[in-house]
């Protein structure tokens, strides 16, 4: 750890994760988190955890941020998902100018941005900014959120704008638009599977005008702040995820052996889960699954911070690696709940059980974009030093 406040905010965490696996259920009805569970995160310093000192937070590096979202998605997924997506505004405030990063926080650090990476809004070329319609799906968190913004094709003259690729081609302009949450509409779209209580609405705006200054380019903006948590953005929330999927694993194992340790005899057995070879090791099968899944993300996520802060361009070189490990690891641990749910039992069947609600979970993380299979091709094209087109 770099410093006593990121020790802090784990340690916080930590305390916390009790009672908020113990609101699982009602964090799934109310499909977001409650205003006091949310006030007691910010408490924490959840939000403020990746803001630099300057500007009021704790400057935490990543292998704590980790291990605080790790702890979150133990207790609850939803939990984790909605302060990962919070905590990660700086990440996307630094892609604007310095002088917007610095007015955005100069009323405190606990700033929270929600959005939608998908270019599903048009942005069409006015004076002194964008004039702005679409609807984006998935903004997790848009509640509460302070700022929210939405991806679009930047449209001169009712055309695409073009720009190079890197590649010899040439591909539509993107950049993210910014509004105040006051100026966006809320659409009561999350009524899913799993990670109900992120409250990822569909958020929309018509015809609204973003001033140039709040528009940012998601994937290849240049950040405006120094320091290594500000290298490659987009790559730190890619390895944010990866420690919310493990957490959601181990939450499931931690459920499993609890379940186990209780005297659980499923029908028809002859013995005690706990006493049943087969069930040893199907449990022991996950558990290696879940260290493995943890380890590599550790691994990658230290050398990825040691090139932030000694060589950043050898950080954005490890992309196709990052993105490829999440799609791995995404595999793994989803693997990891199924064993947990075939060898729970009957019980785990039930909306009342904590094993259900992470089979949910990760099999609704899984069909997150960031963590589909063809990453891993990104990954293998890189190492037959073929182009990846990664971004674009």
């Amino acid at each position: 750890m770099k410093n006593e406040d990121a020790a802090k905010v784990l340690h916080a965490v930590r305390d916390l994760a009790p009672a908020i696996a113990a609101r699982s259920a009602d964090i799934e009805e109310a499909r977001r988190l409650p205003a006091d569970l949310l006030e007691q995160l910010k408490a924490a310093g959840c939000f403020r955890m990746f803001v630099p000192r300057s500007h009021g937070g704790h400057d935490v590096d990543l292998r704590t941020g980790m291990d605080v979202l790790e702890t979150l998605a133990r207790a609850d997924g939803a939990t984790a998902w909605t302060v990962m997506i919070g905590s990660e505004s700086p990440h996307l405030f630094v892609l604007l100018s310095r002088e917007r990063f610095d007015a955005i926080y100069a009323g405190g650090p606990d700033v929270i941005i929600g959005g939608a990476f998908n270019a599903q809004g048009e942005a069409h070329a006015a004076e002194g900014g964008y004039r702005v319609t679409g609807r984006w799906s998935f903004a997790s968190g848009c509640e509460h959120s302070s700022w929210l913004f939405g991806n679009c094709v930047i449209l001169d003259g009712g055309r695409p704008r073009m720009r190079p690729a890197g590649d010899g081609r040439e591909i539509p302009e993107m950049r993210g638009m910014l509004f105040p949450a006051s100026e966006v509409r809320i659409i009561d779209t999350w009524s899913v599977l799993g990670l109900r209580g992120t409250g990822s609405h569909d958020i929309m705006v018509e015809g609204a005008f973003c001033p140039a200054e709040n528009s940012f380019d998601i994937f290849q903006g240049q950040s405006s702040v120094p320091g290594p948590g500000f290298v490659a953005p987009v790559l730190h929330c890619v390895l944010h995820m990866g420690a919310v999927a493990v957490g959601i694993a181990q939450g499931a194992l931690d459920d499993l052996v609890a379940i186990a340790s209780s005297g659980k005899k499923r029908l028809y057995a002859r013995a005690q889960l706990a006493d049943s070879p087969v069930f040893q090791v199907h449990l022991g099968r996950a558990e290696t699954s879940v260290r493995a899944a943890r380890a590599l993300l550790r691994d990658l996520g230290d050398e990825f911070w040691a090139a932030c802060v000694n060589n950043p361009g050898a950080a954005v070189a490890m992309a196709p690696r990052i993105s490829g490990a999440l799609a791995w690891v995404t595999e793994v641990a989803a693997r990891a709940v199924d064993a947990c749910y075939q060898a729970g039992g009957g019980g785990v069947a039930r909306n009342a059980s904590s094993v259900q609600r992470r089979f949910r979970d990760i099999h609704t993380f899984s069909q997150h974009a960031a963590a589909a299979e063809g990453w891993l091709g990104q990954t293998g094209a890189a190492l037959l030093g073929q182009p990846t087109g990664y971004w674009t």
